[in-house]
Order: C-alpha cells, then sequence, then structure tokens
C-alpha cells in the first residue's frame, strides 16, 4: 500500500467536508474522483498533497494517514497557478527547477528532450518556450503549470480538473501520458471520457464519504446501479420481515398462551440488522424506446455538391444518410459543423449544390437559441401546454423521466438555468417525435446526471441523429457513424467513436482525412476488381457497403463468442451432473444449492445472449442483402 487515509475527517469553518473516510493508493494506480460540486473532491487532493491534516476524532485509532516509504506529491491546482516566478521565460523557469543542471550529462539531455516533447504535445511551438510566461493566457499559464508538474514526476501525481483549458488533441496526448507514467496518479474530472481513458479505480465521494469502485468510470456507473438495485431489494425484503413479525406481536401479544411467542418475536424484531433506503441514482436512465410517429423514406437526407458557409465556401459535402443512423460530426471550430446543420435544418440556405430531406422526414431542430426558453409559467404547466393531449399525471410522469421532479416540476421556466432549460427543450422534441433530429451541442452547460439521462433518451431514440458535439463521451454512448470535418474536406465514417480513435492510433503519419480514406478502401471486399476509372463513382455505394459489411461481420464475431461461452457452460453442467449421479447424491446441501443455483443462471443467460446476438447478425443480413 503506497498510501492510506483511514477513518479520515476534515472540517472546515465548523463544516463537515469529509467524514470517516477510508482511502487508499496501491502502487502505480491511475484513480478517478468524482462527486457533485462542493463535495469535497479538492479538499481531498489538497489533503494528500499534505496542505491541509486531518481532524482530531476520538473514533479513529492510530494516526490517520500512513505511507509505505517517503513519497514526494505535486498538486495542480486550477484555481492558483503554482508557478510565481513569473518575470523570466518558460525555458528559464522550467530548467531552474530541472532536478539535472549539468548541461554536459545524459539525463539533462534526456529531460530536455522530454520538455520538449511535452511542450508540443500540450499544443505550443517549440520557439515559444523563448517567450516571457506572463505572456501567455491564463489557461496556458495553467498548461504550463501542468508541464512543470510533469516534469518533476512526483510519486503521486495530483490534477484538479486537468483537462478544462486543453482542446482535444491536448487531452489525448494527456490520456496517453497518464496511461505510461510510471507513479501513482489521483485527478478530478468531470470529463467521463477522460476517465474511462486513464482511470483504473474510481472513487465516489458523497455526503462527505467515499466509495471505491475498481475499473473506469463506465464500470464505476455499472456498477453503482447494480449495487443501488441489489440494496433496493434488500431494504424491500427487510420492510417485508419487519412487517411480518410486527403483525405477529399485534396478534398475540395479548393471548397469555402466546405471550412468550410475541415476546420472542418482538426481541427477534429489536435485533434485526437496519439496511438503509437506498438513495435513488440521479440519472434517470430510460429503457423504453422512443419512436417516432412516421418513419419516414429509407434515405433521410441527401446532399449533392453541397456549399456550405456564410459568405465564402467552408467546404463541399456529397453524400446521403440512411433511416436510424446516429451520426456525429467532429472537427475543429470553425470548420462549418454549425453552417451544415443549419443548412441541411432548412435555416441557411446551400451556397452551391443540392441539399433536401426524403419524402415524411420530420426534422426536429436544437441548438442553444432555440432553448433560450423564457416563461412565467411552471415547467409543467409550459409542458403541458405544447402537449395538451396528457394527463396531468402523463406530465409529471414524462417531465420526471427528464429530471424535472418535485420541486422541479413547479420552477418557472425562466428561472431554470441555461442547461436545465437545453434539458425541457430536448425533452420537448423527444416528445413531439420527429423522426430526424437535427442537434448542435445538446449537452452544453449540463451536468454529468443530466447527460447521462439524455445520452439513454437519444439511446432509446428509434429515427435518425445528426449531432455536433465537443463530448466525446456522449459522442461514443450515442453515435454509430462520424462525419470529420477537416479543414476544406469532409469525411464519412462509418464506425463508432472508440473504432475511430483506434485508427487514428494505428495511424499516426498522414493526414486524417487520407487515414480514413485509406482504411475505408481496405474495407471494401472487391474493390480491388474495379478498374481505376471507374472507382470514383463508387464512393457513397462504397462507404453503404462499408457500413453494412463491417456490421455483418461484427455480428458473426458476436455470434460465435457467445455460442462458444453458452456451449462451454453447457459442457459444464453435463459434467457435474454426470458426477453427482455417480457420486449417488440425493440432493446438494444448502451452499450448494445456491451455487448450482446461480450456475443455471449464469447458462441461462449465456444461452439468451447467443439467442440475441443471432437475431443481430439476421438483421445486419437483411441489411447488406435485403
Amino acid at each position: 500500500m503506497l498510501y492510506q487515509i483511514s477513518n479520515g475527517t476534515v472540517m472546515a469553518g465548523g463544516v463537515l467536508i469529509l467524514s470517516h473516510i477510508d482511502f487508499e493508493i496501491r502502487g502505480k494506480e491511475k484513480i478517478g474522483v468524482v462527486g457533485p460540486n462542493g463535495a469535497g473532491k479538492t479538499t481531498l487532493l489538497r489533503l494528500i498533497a499534505g496542505e491541509i491534516s486531518l481532524d482530531r476524532d476520538d473514533k479513529r485509532q492510530g494516526p490517520g494517514i500512513t505511507v509505505s516509504r517517503p513519497i514526494t506529491t505535486g498538486l495542480l491546482n486550477q484555481s492558483l497557478c503554482s508557478i510565481t516566478d513569473t518575470g523570466r521565460t518558460v525555458e528559464e523557469i522550467l530548467i531552474r527547477d530541472c532536478p539535472v543542471r549539468d548541461a554536459f550529462s545524459r539525463e539533462q539531455f534526456s529531460w530536455e528532450v522530454e520538455f520538449d516533447r511535452m511542450f508540443t504535445g500540450l499544443g505550443f511551438q517549440k520557439t515559444e518556450k523563448k517567450r516571457p510566461f506572463l505572456s501567455f493566457s491564463g489557461g496556458e499559464q495553467t498548461k504550463i503549470a501542468l508541464i512543470r508538474l510533469l516534469l518533476m514526476k512526483p510519486d503521486i501525481l495530483l490534477l484538479d480538473e486537468p483537462t478544462n483549458h486543453l482542446d482535444v488533441p491536448s487531452v489525448e496526448w494527456l490520456e496517453e501520458y497518464l496511461r505510461s507514467y510510471e507513479k501513482a496518479a489521483v485527478f478530478v474530472s468531470h470529463d467521463r471520457f477522460f476517465l474511462d481513458r486513464t482511470a483504473d479505480v474510481i472513487y465516489e465521494l458523497s455526503g462527505g464519504r467515499l466509495t471505491r469502485y475498481p475499473g473506469n468510470y463506465t464500470h464505476y456507473r455499472e456498477q453503482k446501479q447494480k449495487d443501488i438495485s441489489l440494496q433496493q431489494k434488500r431494504w424491500e425484503r427487510q420492510e417485508k420481515e419487519q412487517k411480518r413479525l410486527e403483525g405477529l406481536v399485534d396478534r398475540f401479544k395479548h393471548k397469555p398462551n402466546k405471550a412468550a411467542f410475541a415476546r420472542a418475536k418482538k426481541t427477534m424484531l429489536q435485533r434485526m440488522e437496519r439496511i438503509e433506503k437506498p438513495e435513488k441514482d440521479p440519472v434517470h436512465i430510460v429503457t423504453g424506446e422512443i419512436t417516432p410517429t412516421v418513419m419516414g423514406s429509407k434515405w433521410v437526407l441527401e446532399v449533392k455538391h453541397l456549399k456550405i458557409g456564410y459568405n465564402s465556401p467552408l467546404l463541399e459535402l456529397s453524400f446521403r444518410i440512411k433511416r436510424g443512423q446516429k451520426i456525429g460530426i467532429i472537427g475543429n471550430n470553425g470548420v462549418g459543423k454549425t453552417a451544415f446543420l443549419k443548412t441541411a435544418a432548412g435555416l441557411l440556405p446551400p451556397l452551391e449544390g443540392k441539399c433536401f430531406l426524403g419524402n415524411q422526414i420530420i426534422a426536429g431542430y436544437f441548438d442553444q437559441h432555440t432553448a433560450a426558453l423564457e416563461s412565467e409559467k411552471s415547467v409543467a404547466k409550459h409542458f403541458q401546454d405544447q402537449f395538451p393531449a396528457l394527463t396531468e399525471k402523463e406530465v409529471r410522469s414524462k417531465l420526471g423521466a427528464y429530471l424535472f421532479s418535485g420541486r422541479a416540476a413547479v420552477k418557472t421556466v425562466s428561472s431554470l438555468s441555461g442547461g436545465e432549460k437545453s434539458r425541457l427543450a430536448l425533452a420537448e422534441l423527444l416528445e413531439s417525435r420527429p423522426n430526424f433530429l437535427l442537434l448542435d451541442e445538446p449537452t452544453n452547460h449540463m451536468d454529468i446526471q443530466a447527460k447521462e439521462t439524455l445520452e439513454s433518451a437519444f439511446c432509446a431514440y428509434r429515427g435518425t441523429m445528426l449531432f455536433v458535439s465537443h463530448d466525446r463521451y456522449f459522442i461514443r454512448q450515442v453515435a454509430d457513424a462520424l462525419l470529420i470535418f477537416d479543414g476544406e474536406q469532409a469525411m464519412y465514417y462509418p464506425f463508432g467513436y472508440e473504432h475511430y480513435l483506434e485508427h487514428c492510433r494505428k495511424n499516426r503519419e498522414g493526414t486524417m482525412v487520407a487515414r480514413i480514406q485509406a482504411e475505408e478502401q481496405a474495407l471494401l471486399a472487391g474493390i480491388r476488381a474495379v478498374p481505376k476509372a471507374e472507382r470514383h463513382q463508387l464512393k457513397e455505394i462504397d462507404t453503404e457497403e462499408a457500413y453494412t459489411d463491417w456490421r455483418l461481420r461484427l455480428a458473426a464475431e458476436q455470434m460465435e463468442l457467445a455460442a462458444a461461452k453458452a456451449g462451454q457452460l453447457w459442457e459444464e453442467q453435463e459434467r457435474r451432473r454426470e458426477r453427482k449421479l455417480g457420486e449417488w447424491i440425493e440432493a446438494p446441501c444448502g451452499d450448494d444449492l445456491e451455487e448450482e443455483s446461480a450456475k443455471e443462471q449464469r447458462l441461462s443467460q449465456a444461452w439468451e445472449k447467443w439467442t440475441k446476438s443471432c437475431l443481430e447478425w439476421y438483421e445486419a443480413y437483411n441489411h447488406r442483402f435485403f
């Protein structure tokens, strides 16, 4: 154990911040800390850094904090830049902190190489090392403070919202660096994708208490939901048993011949271990399907030699979108993502070319302007006015699914925050059931709970989606294909975001579009047999075939894996039955029975998964050939 806090408590100004927490760092673990704002996440980092100490607590035995050896820590605090010598250049500041000062040593050369790698990796030019520190913006100064901290290589690296001032390439560079960092790291972040790609362990801080979850952010969310469900069932069983015992006591306590029985049940009731009712998960997961009122034609949107922009063309596109696709648009700022979305929605005229919707396609458009709702009506009244056919109970139920329950439903619309107004506007949009959603940054200014609620809703939506987002986790959860805007070019990528990142990792050389074009060509069966003069005509067909071929191949692989797993479990079950029959076991003991039941359940789940994979393969097969 590298570092451990046992039963630790921290108070500030008489307010309890951390209450009897247990926290540990094992070896080179990368630990993410999550929780609502104000829960004490930064306080925890400062405690580990040694800036504050544990408060005295009579319940604690021992020092509270133990370490396996002398360690160094380094904290990047977003609210305070750690560099105070601001009159020097960046190079002078960082070289002054260099642990090796011999200009002719191999270690010094290695340190300077790593300095250059970090400096350029976080978006700076090498020549900017000569600039005075004060000439950089606040966000850039935070980046430089991060570089300084990384070069020191502390035993425990402590980062407070490290991605706040970084663009996507810089965040990706930091993710790669942290994964290979040879020491421990603890970081607070609201960037779920960053946590997924870097964390080995997640600690949730809520109500002053810490809970440890092995795995990354996605594993933490899955496990937390399972834990809540399990505790809810245990609590319900306890409540049922408590009512049964209370009923027996009330029934027999006045009967002389049953008085001893009643007293025994009352004692049992008093000694019963109390299980707390679990707090509800603030995220609402939409489980049912959200189906458009009208499905519309097979081809939803088609653009031919479309030039988009405001005064001059930003880029030209030619492609079409098929019904049911959910396409995320990614790229740097200013390359035309929003302009294309507005053109597709009919809000911005094309500069050249054609852009038209398919038959019976009903589009629903969202951006931050459409979400700027103003009304003195309550949220419930405003929503019911939009959908007068709904009863009051139905309105409450539907608003509750988007986190507007209880007091939130009676707040006035004008009093809502920007994120809450966006959530309300999206709830109205989904309830109107269009078959084509065009969304520009739908989760901006939202907390994690709101984002995950909407992610589940968009995953349950059975229409077509085209959306712009900078939230990589949202893109990964929702998009099954991408439009990548790169300079004056755009490329359709027929796979999800994880596939795209893996593709980029394997192909670091060349431009982004060139790499994608190369992989698309490799994915097409039989493309090499087509004469070169005809290949330019196949771009649209090739993309569609690439997508369907990939789906079919992936479905077949999943079906084979599921079949192998189910077969393995079935063979194990048959061997167990033969062994028990040979041993003349009449019935297993209680523990064996419970274990056997669990194994049978796993086998049943494996068969269900195999059946589901067969149906998915069949659907992909029909999509490919019919």
